[in-house]
């Protein structure tokens, strides 16, 4: 039953990484004003981490024996990350990034502590440094919204 549970965690991950991935592209090409060129490459240099996230993510299931969701329609229904809506300014931007890097956060410590009760260090390893990269881009966005 848990690695079930596990399964799913980990493709609620996998899913929320690729609706990250997308959201990032919209951001990083519709950014506009005196930040641009702050957060145009910021924006770039997260959606290039996401790649490797999903990537990483996505093959640690398939060695498990799993499989991973692959299509878009799979991503938009398990996602805890929102669709951008386009209409977005540069500090609404960057608000829901914290919003989405602290949800996907929540699902990347319960997936751990599963990982954890299977005995399964290498996923649990491979989550927790995800984990630590978001936090990490937390702080970092937050100080830039000075909250």
């Amino acid at each position: 039953m848990a690695k079930k549970k596990l399964n799913t965690q980990l493709n609620e991950i996998v899913a929320s990484w690729s609706v990250l991935y997308t959201k990032l592209h919209n951001y990083h090409w519709y950014v506009s004003g005196p930040s641009f060129f702050t957060l145009h490459a910021k924006f770039e240099e997260l959606y290039n981490e996401v790649t490797l996230n999903l990537d990483d993510l996505a093959e640690r299931i398939l060695s498990k024996g799993w499989k991973p969701v692959a299509t878009l329609k799979e991503h938009l229904e398990i996602s805890v990350v929102d669709e951008a809506s386009g209409n977005e300014g540069a500090e609404e931007m960057v608000a829901a990034l914290i919003d989405d890097f602290k949800n996907i956060m929540t699902l990347l410590n319960s997936a751990m502590e599963l990982a954890s009760e299977e005995g399964d260090d290498r996923t649990e390893d491979l989550l927790n440094g995800q984990f630590q990269s978001l936090e990490k881009h937390t702080w970092m966005l937050s100080a830039y919204l000075d909250k």
